[in-house]
Protein backbone atom coordinates (compact mmCIF):
# COMPACT_ATOMS: atom_id res chain seq x y z
CA UNK A 1 0.00 0.00 0.00
CA UNK A 2 1.21 3.61 -0.95
CA UNK A 3 2.01 5.73 1.47
CA UNK A 4 -0.26 8.30 2.28
CA UNK A 5 0.81 11.66 1.60
CA UNK A 6 0.12 14.67 3.78
CA UNK A 7 0.63 18.56 2.96
CA UNK A 8 1.97 21.00 6.00
CA UNK A 9 0.95 24.33 5.03
CA UNK A 10 2.13 28.04 6.36
CA UNK A 11 -0.35 27.61 9.07
CA UNK A 12 1.31 24.69 10.17
CA UNK A 13 -1.74 23.11 9.05
CA UNK A 14 -1.29 19.13 8.16
CA UNK A 15 -3.65 17.72 4.59
CA UNK A 16 -4.05 14.05 4.41
CA UNK A 17 -4.74 13.85 0.41
CA UNK A 18 -5.64 10.55 0.85
CA UNK A 19 -8.83 11.30 3.19
CA UNK A 20 -8.97 15.23 2.08
CA UNK A 21 -8.89 16.14 5.26
CA UNK A 22 -7.13 18.45 7.70
CA UNK A 23 -5.39 16.12 10.43
CA UNK A 24 -3.47 16.63 13.63
CA UNK A 25 0.12 15.23 15.03
CA UNK A 26 -2.31 13.07 17.45
CA UNK A 27 -4.38 11.75 13.90
CA UNK A 28 -0.72 10.99 12.54
CA UNK A 29 0.68 9.20 15.70
CA UNK A 30 -2.51 6.91 15.22
CA UNK A 31 -1.36 5.96 12.14
CA UNK A 32 1.80 5.25 13.16
CA UNK A 33 0.51 2.94 15.59
CA UNK A 34 -1.62 1.41 13.00
CA UNK A 35 1.21 0.74 11.01
CA UNK A 36 -0.17 2.75 8.66
CA UNK A 37 2.78 5.11 6.42
CA UNK A 38 2.71 8.54 5.59
CA UNK A 39 5.02 11.07 3.83
CA UNK A 40 4.99 14.76 4.75
CA UNK A 41 5.75 17.53 2.03
CA UNK A 42 5.94 21.19 2.42
CA UNK A 43 3.42 22.57 1.10
CA UNK A 44 4.70 25.30 -0.91
CA UNK A 45 8.46 23.84 -1.56
CA UNK A 46 7.43 20.29 -2.01
CA UNK A 47 10.26 18.97 0.33
CA UNK A 48 9.95 15.93 2.42
CA UNK A 49 9.64 17.10 6.44
CA UNK A 50 8.45 13.96 7.25
CA UNK A 51 11.17 13.38 9.82
CA UNK A 52 10.64 16.49 11.61
CA UNK A 53 6.70 16.23 12.09
CA UNK A 54 7.68 12.25 13.08
CA UNK A 55 10.04 14.46 15.68
CA UNK A 56 7.01 16.85 16.55
CA UNK A 57 5.43 13.69 17.70
CA UNK A 58 7.75 12.44 20.21
CA UNK A 59 8.03 15.45 21.60
CA UNK A 60 4.29 16.21 22.10
CA UNK A 61 4.36 12.56 23.66
CA UNK A 62 7.07 13.64 25.91
CA UNK A 63 4.80 16.58 26.55
CA UNK A 64 2.10 15.03 27.49
CA UNK A 65 3.95 12.93 30.50
CA UNK A 66 4.47 9.43 28.01
CA UNK A 67 8.13 9.17 28.61
CA UNK A 68 9.84 6.37 27.00
CA UNK A 69 12.96 8.39 25.71
CA UNK A 70 15.41 8.55 29.51
CA UNK A 71 17.03 11.38 29.75
CA UNK A 72 20.87 9.73 29.60
CA UNK A 73 19.53 8.31 26.47
CA UNK A 74 18.45 11.38 25.04
CA UNK A 75 21.95 13.14 26.09
CA UNK A 76 24.05 10.20 24.46
CA UNK A 77 21.92 11.03 20.91
CA UNK A 78 22.62 14.82 21.07
CA UNK A 79 26.52 14.02 21.53
CA UNK A 80 26.22 11.76 18.73
CA UNK A 81 25.39 14.73 15.93
CA UNK A 82 28.16 15.92 14.44
CA UNK A 83 30.71 12.66 15.87
CA UNK A 84 32.34 10.65 13.45
CA UNK A 85 30.07 8.07 14.86
CA UNK A 86 27.21 9.79 13.46
CA UNK A 87 26.62 8.04 10.43
CA UNK A 88 26.54 4.58 12.24
CA UNK A 89 23.91 5.54 14.64
CA UNK A 90 20.83 5.48 12.38
CA UNK A 91 21.57 2.26 11.23
CA UNK A 92 22.36 1.01 14.71
CA UNK A 93 19.40 2.05 16.24
CA UNK A 94 17.13 0.96 13.30
CA UNK A 95 18.58 -2.57 13.84
CA UNK A 96 18.23 -2.58 17.69
CA UNK A 97 14.23 -1.36 17.07
CA UNK A 98 13.80 -4.15 14.80
CA UNK A 99 15.05 -6.72 17.13
CA UNK A 100 13.28 -5.27 19.81
CA UNK A 101 10.19 -4.98 18.11
CA UNK A 102 10.32 -8.85 16.56
CA UNK A 103 10.84 -9.76 20.66
CA UNK A 104 7.98 -7.61 22.26
CA UNK A 105 5.93 -8.95 18.98
CA UNK A 106 7.10 -12.79 19.67
CA UNK A 107 7.00 -11.98 23.77
CA UNK A 108 3.09 -10.79 22.94
CA UNK A 109 2.11 -14.03 20.94
CA UNK A 110 3.70 -16.64 23.63
CA UNK A 111 1.83 -14.76 26.33
CA UNK A 112 -1.60 -14.66 24.25
CA UNK A 113 -1.01 -18.65 23.67
CA UNK A 114 -0.09 -18.98 26.79
CA UNK A 115 -2.74 -17.33 28.59
CA UNK A 116 -5.48 -18.09 26.51
CA UNK A 117 -5.47 -14.32 25.15
CA UNK A 118 -5.59 -13.42 29.19
CA UNK A 119 -2.74 -10.85 29.32
CA UNK A 120 -1.26 -10.60 32.59
CA UNK A 121 0.21 -7.26 32.39
CA UNK A 122 -1.94 -4.88 34.04
CA UNK A 123 0.30 -1.92 34.51
CA UNK A 124 1.05 -1.05 30.79
CA UNK A 125 3.42 2.02 32.59
CA UNK A 126 5.68 -0.35 34.31
CA UNK A 127 6.11 -3.11 31.19
CA UNK A 128 7.01 0.44 29.11
CA UNK A 129 9.73 1.07 31.50
CA UNK A 130 10.64 -2.92 31.53
CA UNK A 131 11.06 -2.35 27.69
CA UNK A 132 13.23 0.66 27.94
CA UNK A 133 15.56 -1.00 30.53
CA UNK A 134 15.82 -3.92 28.30
CA UNK A 135 16.57 -1.17 25.22
CA UNK A 136 19.23 0.33 27.39
CA UNK A 137 20.74 -2.81 28.37
CA UNK A 138 21.08 -4.00 24.88
CA UNK A 139 22.79 -0.29 23.75
CA UNK A 140 25.17 -0.46 26.11
CA UNK A 141 26.60 -3.92 24.97
CA UNK A 142 27.55 -1.16 21.55
CA UNK A 143 30.74 0.59 23.71
CA UNK A 144 30.55 4.06 21.81
CA UNK A 145 26.47 4.60 23.80
CA UNK A 146 28.47 3.65 27.32
CA UNK A 147 28.65 6.18 29.84
CA UNK A 148 31.91 7.09 31.10
CA UNK A 149 30.63 6.11 34.38
CA UNK A 150 29.90 2.15 32.77
CA UNK A 151 33.87 2.27 31.25
CA UNK A 152 35.34 3.41 34.61
CA UNK A 153 33.62 0.80 36.19
CA UNK A 154 32.38 -2.16 34.48
CA UNK A 155 30.17 -4.66 35.92
CA UNK A 156 31.74 -8.00 35.73
CA UNK A 157 30.45 -10.31 33.45
CA UNK A 158 29.80 -13.02 36.45
CA UNK A 159 27.40 -10.79 38.32
CA UNK A 160 25.76 -9.37 35.20
CA UNK A 161 24.72 -13.08 34.17
CA UNK A 162 23.44 -13.85 37.82
CA UNK A 163 21.42 -10.47 37.40
CA UNK A 164 20.07 -11.19 34.04
CA UNK A 165 19.17 -14.64 35.34
CA UNK A 166 17.53 -13.46 38.44
CA UNK A 167 15.55 -11.21 36.06
CA UNK A 168 14.52 -14.22 34.10
CA UNK A 169 13.36 -16.49 37.00
CA UNK A 170 11.30 -13.33 38.38
CA UNK A 171 9.68 -13.28 35.19
CA UNK A 172 9.01 -16.74 35.09
CA UNK A 173 7.87 -16.79 38.17
CA UNK A 174 5.25 -14.11 37.28
CA UNK A 175 3.91 -15.95 34.02
CA UNK A 176 3.70 -19.25 36.40
CA UNK A 177 1.71 -16.97 38.71
CA UNK A 178 -0.62 -16.22 36.23
CA UNK A 179 -1.20 -19.02 34.84
CA UNK A 180 -1.99 -20.43 38.29
CA UNK A 181 -4.53 -17.24 38.32
CA UNK A 182 -6.24 -18.45 34.92
CA UNK A 183 -6.00 -22.22 35.83
CA UNK A 184 -8.24 -20.93 38.91
CA UNK A 185 -10.62 -19.08 36.90
CA UNK A 186 -11.56 -21.17 34.88
CA UNK A 187 -12.55 -23.90 37.52
CA UNK A 188 -14.51 -21.30 38.91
Amino acid sequence: MPPVVVKKYANRRLYNTESSSYVTLEDLAVMVRHGRHFVVYDAKSGEDITRGVLTQIIVEEEAKGRNLLPTSFLRQIIGFYGDSMQSLVPRYLESVMGAFSRQHDQVRRTVEQTMGGFIPFTNLEEMGKQNMAMMERAMSLFSPFRTAAEQAEPQPDAARLAALQAELEALRQQIEHYKAMEAAKKRD
